[in-house]
Order: C-alpha cells, then sequence, then structure tokens
C-alpha cells in the first residue's frame, strides 16, 4: 500500500480527483494548502503599490492506494495536473506500514 501526496494548483483539483476517480480511487482528502518552489512566489500590483507575494494557493491531495494502482493513479494525476507552466506541483509517494477502517475494524487493502 502506498499514500500518494499530490500537490496541485487550486483550479486543477477537480480535474484530478476525477481522473482519479476513473482509475478507480474513490477516497482522496483534500487540503488547501500554500507554498512555494523554485518560482519563490512573485509579485503583485494593488493599489499603485507592488509586494511579493511568497507563498501561493495549492491544493493537496491525499489518497491510500494498493500497490496495484500505483502506476496509474500517478499517470491519472500528472496528466490532468499538467499545464505546462511552472508551479504545476510535486508528487510524493509514500509506503503505509498499515490501514485501518475505524468502523468496520477492517484492515490493509481491505479498509482502502
Amino acid at each position: 500500500m502506498k499514500l500518494i501526496t499530490a500537490i496541485v494548483k487550486p483550479f486543477k483539483l477537480d480535474d484530478v480527483r476525477e481522473a482519479l476517480s476513473d482509475t478507480g480511487i474513490s477516497g482522496v482528502t483534500v487540503t488547501e494548502v500554500k507554498g512555494f518552489g523554485r518560482q519563490k512566489g512573485h509579485t503583485e500590483l494593488y493599489r499603485g503599490a507592488e509586494y511579493v507575494v511568497d507563498f501561493l494557493p495549492k491544493a493537496k491531495i491525499e489518497a491510500a492506494v494498493t500497490d496495484e494502482l500505483v502506476d496509474q493513479a500517478l499517470e491519472a494525476i500528472t496528466k490532468a495536473a499538467n499545464t505546462g507552466k511552472i508551479g504545476d506541483g510535486k508528487i510524493f509517494v509514500t509506503n503505509l506500514e498499515q490501514v485501518i477502517r475505524i468502523r468496520t475494524g477492517e484492515t490493509g487493502n481491505e479498509a482502502i
């Protein structure tokens, strides 16, 4: 089992969710986050004054998937979140030691 964490542009969130749903992944957790990478934010103009926006709004999507679905999920996220411009985001894949569904007590792949 793996935990896939994707940081994407907020307007791409629905596209990524639909792409994951099409691959058979129904459960995701979404968090509104702020951050920056290589682009280091940007400068905006407000009422004639320039100011630096250090942290850009992003959407963090987390999904626990079985090992069999990892490659499909990564491909779906990559295609759905890609705009071809800087700041498209990142995907992180980490191992999951254990998953437990609280309501039923199911563990492992059955809990996903």
